[in-house]
């Protein structure tokens, strides 16, 4: 099979021939039908996130077809076209797995980082962390719901039943999520980077009620803000627009140093959160909701061969909704 690797961080990644991947009693080999190109990928590239296996296939929201099945597995079928996201493997016996707490399993390995991703024409996936795909979605729009998705919607939970809500970065998750909140009635202002206005009439058209730059004052003070673009000094400036007992949820798996700020604007039980991971229960609950809210997702397209390409794209701010590898 052909498959994109990065071979040390820093380094673009270098199109190889490989066999196809063996799989086990509880795996599934897929054919990998579309991958979705996520900024969790540009943080691993680019060493941010520190402990990759090497050499690594990247990718982890993989739409493919069961080719072949472990004895074990009971859950899918050959033919089936299934999702596979960030969470690959937990312990099951932790505290955090049996809690409901997966996502924080210390013993957790993650598709595209510490397990091989979908970069490739072929992917293996344990069949407890792979999810039916909804009708109604082509394999590169189903692509970006197995992350930017999960992860928006476990930070749109985490906002709680915050009526306004402001969203900072407008991108793969950001795009998908605000679909949601519109869905549910929620009124959402849309922050994007200075000088951004292709991306505020992308929000515009998406139902923001309100869209400016990530300096910019909304028109009034907001229930809650969910922090999809990693730059810490986001996370004061949006606590100054919160009101009190708000929340502001931190989505992305990394982000740059947060500056020191007054006490008091966290002050009046405002809360700062993160969002770890996702688990089961999310994929299942989002991949119901999504088709149900009409959940749409923009696309731009690019060969496995053309990964470095979508990712400098990324990087630079110039991808319209999601980036998707197909597969020819």
């Amino acid at each position: 099979m052909r498959a994109m690797v990065l071979e040390s961080p820093g380094s673009v990644l270098r199109q190889v021939e490989l066999p196809l991947p063996k799989y086990g009693a509880d795996e599934i080999l897929l054919r990998v039908n579309a991958c979705g190109v996520c900024r969790t990928d540009l943080h691993i590239l680019e060493g941010e996130l520190s402990e990759p296996r090497l050499p690594l296939i990247p990718g982890h929201e993989i739409v493919g077809t069961v080719i072949a099945k472990g004895e074990r597995v009971e859950r899918f079928r050959i033919g089936q076209r299934l999702g596979v996201p960030w969470l690959g493997h937990t312990c099951g016996h932790c505290r955090y797995c049996m809690s409901g707490h997966e996502n924080l399993c210390d013993e957790a390995r993650f598709t595209g980082y510490t397990l091989n991703g979908g970069y490739a024409e072929y992917a293996v996936a344990d069949q407890h962390y792979c999810f039916a795909v909804p009708d109604g979605y082509t394999d590169a729009e189903a692509a970006p719901l197995l992350c930017a998705g999960l992860i928006g919607y476990r930070a749109l939970v985490a906002a709680g039943d915050a009526q306004t809500i402001g969203i900072y970065g407008f991108g793969a998750a950001a795009h998908i999520i605000a679909q949601v909140a519109r869905w549910q009635g929620r009124k959402v202002f849309a922050f994007t980077k200075p000088g951004d206005l292709a991306g505020q009439r992308f929000a515009g058209q998406l139902g923001a009620a309100w869209t400016g730059d990530s300096t910019a004052a909304p028109p009034e003070e907001m229930d809650a803000a969910i922090l999809f673009a990693p730059v810490g000094a986001l996370i004061p400036q949006a606590l100054r627009h919160t009101a009190k007992g708000g929340t502001v949820v931190c989505a992305g798996i990394h982000m740059s140093d947060v500056p020191g700020f007054p006490y008091s604007i966290l002050w009046g039980e405002r809360t700062v959160r993160s969002i770890a991971n996702l688990t089961r229960r999310d994929g299942e609950e989002f991949l119901d909701i999504a088709p149900r809210a009409g959940v749409r997702t923009e696309v731009e397209t690019f060969r496995l061969e053309q990964a470095n390409e979508a990712l400098a794209r990324l990087r630079d701010g110039r991808i319209r909704g999601a980036a998707v590898l197909v597969m020819g």
